[in-house]
C-alpha cells in the first residue's frame, strides 16, 4: 500500500516538474454565467425568456502568442413564455451550449491583465424538462445553430492560475420546440456574462 502510494506521488511530482519546464499551451476553465435573452415577436406571437444562471466549462489551446482555439460547454435552465391571441404557454427547458471559437489576444496588457476577443459558432440545445407548469404537449428537444462572439480578460494570480471575466453573445433563431404555434420565426440574442477560474498546463 505504502509502496503504491509512493509510486503515485513520485509520478505526480515528476509530471509536475515536466509540465512546469514546458511552455503552458493548454488551459481549462470553469465559470459561473448569466443567461439573458432578448424578447422576440413575430407571426402574432410574443416570446419572453426568464433570466437565469448557469455554468460554463472550456478548454483552450494556445496556437501561438496571438491566437488560440477553444471549445466550450455551457448549461443553464430557464423558462420560455409564449403569448398570442389564443392564450399563453410556458416551457421550462435545460439549455446546453456546445461551441468552438478562435481567440485573439490583444497586443497590449495592463500589468497582470490580458485582454482578448473571440468569435465562433456552435449550437444551443433546448430540452424540455416536462416539469409541471412548464410543459406544452408535443414540445420536443430542439437544437439551434448559433454564432458566438465576445471578449474578456484574464488576471494572472500565478504563472499557472488566472481569474477570468468574460462576455459572450449568442445569435440564433428563437426556439419553438418543434411546434409551429410557438414559432416567432425571428432571430434572437442571448447575453452571457461570466466569471471564473483558469488553470494552465
Amino acid at each position: 500500500m505504502k509502496r503504491n502510494l509512493l509510486a503515485i506521488l513520485a509520478f505526480v511530482f515528476l509530471s509536475a516538474i515536466t509540465a512546469i519546464s514546458q511552455e503552458a499551451r493548454n488551459e481549462v476553465s470553469v465559470q459561473a454565467t448569466g443567461f439573458f435573452t432578448k424578447d422576440s415577436n413575430g407571426q402574432g406571437i410574443s416570446q419572453k425568456t426568464t433570466q437565469s444562471g448557469g455554468i460554463l466549462a472550456g478548454y483552450r489551446y494556445r496556437i501561438n502568442r496571438w491566437f488560440s482555439a477553444e471549445a466550450n460547454y455551457g448549461y443553464n435552465r430557464n423558462t420560455t413564455q409564449y403569448f398570442s391571441s389564443s392564450g399563453a404557454s410556458r416551457i421550462q427547458a435545460n439549455v446546453n451550449s456546445v461551441t468552438s471559437d478562435v481567440v485573439m489576444n490583444l497586443p497590449f496588457r495592463f500589468h497582470k491583465l490580458l485582454p482578448y476577443v473571440l468569435g465562433g459558432g456552435g449550437a444551443l440545445i433546448f430540452k424540455p424538462t416536462n416539469n409541471f407548469g412548464g410543459f406544452v404537449p408535443g414540445a420536443d428537444t430542439q437544437a439551434k445553430g448559433a454564432f458566438v462572439y465576445g471578449g474578456g480578460a484574464d488576471y494572472g494570480i500565478t504563472r499557472r492560475v488566472s481569474l477570468r471575466a468574460e462576455y459572450r453573445g449568442f445569435v440564433y433563431k428563437a426556439p419553438d420546440f418543434g411546434l409551429s404555434k410557438l414559432s416567432t420565426d425571428k432571430w434572437t440574442h442571448t447575453a452571457s456574462p461570466s466569471a471564473g477560474l483558469v488553470v494552465r498546463f
